[in-house]
């Protein structure tokens, strides 16, 4: 007995042999081969699109496909495909589709058809998060991006949580308040945009502005006084949300918005409550996630950080300890999730090692979404070590619409788009125009 054991382990670890399920010794699978992926800098092995590279062509090739894909699945989706829980909400896998802002809401940024058929194609993901979507015109920083400010607008998101409801998904929409990387030309007063501290973006960056690209301007620094407005703005966003039939709300405090330049000690400068200590410039996040928090439970709330970024001219000396204090005081609040964006693709500060997932996980135990440059193999990976709940995927959802359909069945994913196809075009070009996989490809 102990020889055949022994004999049994040998060959479950030859490359040269293998046993089927019952027992018989057989060839070895064939080995996929190293695919290049586009959204990263290196190539690696995907077992998940294995029959699509590893198999010889030929008319036996569908069911051979079809047998190496299951396998494929077993070992590369066994956590990243199954369901979890948000509090109460319970979401269909733990893919997210991050938010995109991708400018399709027109002159009146009401999410319109176009908006509507967008997120039905891509709502096989658990989560759906929505584009960013600002709520007061001193927020608006985007041209023609989708917003929920007034009546009409609150009713095309309606459309939307109907469309990503009927598709068995949950939809955050993300409340943003775009800070000082608003302009002037955004507002009929040509009021300047706002901030914590009247420090303008710099190294030459500029604003898309409704009259065209223009730098960006020094914002005014927020009196005291005019901060609990802002708070009741966010507020008021989420009650529309709710009315909207919104899952949730997912605070954008990330990216070098409004909230993000309270948090960084790079743009917060300053002397009142809201200001020099990690305590007091986590203030204003405090007091919007409590507000918003009267309007859902714990479960429709999340937030967005992004602890490792540098766009909008971010990146503070502090940033490693401004950021797990966050952490940890949002630990408290039970949130449907937070929000991470651990990778570094959106590109990076270089203040100091990169802010990990697990160092996050040591002080939040609560629900943890990870986001920027995953594959499937790396959310796999992220999730079954336990640094992370769900992962979002930004970009690979443009061009693969039915991301969390591949996943699932080992479909290849198409290449990521030219950012031209999808950065410049207006209406259903270049976002609702890609292709979901043909299965009679295979």
């Amino acid at each position: 007995v102990l020889g055949r054991r022994l004999s049994v382990c040998f060959l479950r670890l030859s490359s040269s042999f293998r046993l089927d399920v019952f027992g018989r010794v057989c060839p070895p699978f064939p080995r996929p081969r190293e695919v290049y992926l586009p959204w990263r800098s290196s190539s690696l092995p995907c077992p998940y699109i294995a029959l699509h590279s590893g198999v010889q062509k030929g008319k036996h090739q569908s069911a051979k496909a079809h047998r190496i894909s299951e396998r494929a699945l077993t070992m590369s989706t066994q956590h990243l495909l199954k369901a979890v829980r948000l509090g109460s909400l319970t979401a269909k896998n733990r893919v997210a589709l991050a938010p995109l802002t991708r400018g399709r809401g027109g002159p009146d940024r009401v999410p319109n058809d176009h908006v509507v058929e967008y997120y039905a194609q891509r709502s096989g993901a658990g989560v759906v998060i929505s584009e960013a979507a600002s709520f007061t015109d001193e927020g608006h920083g985007w041209v023609e991006s989708c917003a929920i400010q007034n009546d009409a607008q609150e009713a095309g998101w309606r459309r939307v949580a109907n469309a990503v409801h009927e598709r068995g998904s949950l939809l955050y929409i993300q409340l943003w308040h775009t800070g000082r990387q608003s302009h002037s030309s955004f507002r009929a007063d040509r009021s300047p945009p706002v901030a914590p501290s009247a420090i303008a973006i710099g190294n030459g960056r500029e604003c898309h502005t409704p009259e065209g690209k223009k730098p960006y301007e020094v914002p005014r620094a927020l009196e005291t006084h005019e901060l609990q407005r802002v708070v009741a703005d966010y507020k008021g966003a989420a009650e529309r949300a709710r009315r909207a039939g919104a899952d949730g709300v997912e605070i954008h405090s990330a990216n070098g918005y409004l909230l993000d330049t309270f948090l960084q000690s790079k743009t917060n400068h300053r002397t009142d409550e809201y200001g020099g200590s990690v305590e007091n410039r986590f203030r204003l996040l405090r007091e919007v996630v409590e507000a918003v928090l009267e309007v859902f439970p714990s479960h429709g709330v999340a937030v967005r950080l992004s602890p490792n970024g540098e766009f909008g001219d971010m990146g503070s000396d502090d940033f490693r300890e401004q950021f797990l204090y966050v952490a940890e005081q949002l630990a408290k609040y039970d949130l449907g999730y937070l929000h991470v964006m651990d990778g570094l693709a959106f590109g990076f500060h270089n203040k100091g090692e990169p802010l990990t997932l697990r160092e996050v996980r040591e002080v939040y135990s609560g629900v943890l979404m990870g986001n920027c440059g995953y594959t499937q193999a790396s959310a796999e990976e992220r999730i079954a070590s336990g640094d992370a709940d769900l992962i979002a995927f930004g970009r690979p959802f443009i061009a693969n619409p039915d991301l969390a359909e591949r996943f699932a069945n080992g479909w290849p994913l198409a290449e990521l788009a030219p950012v031209d196809d999808w950065w410049l075009p207006t209406g259903a070009q270049g976002y609702t125009t890609f292709p979901a996989y043909n299965e009679a490809s295979l």
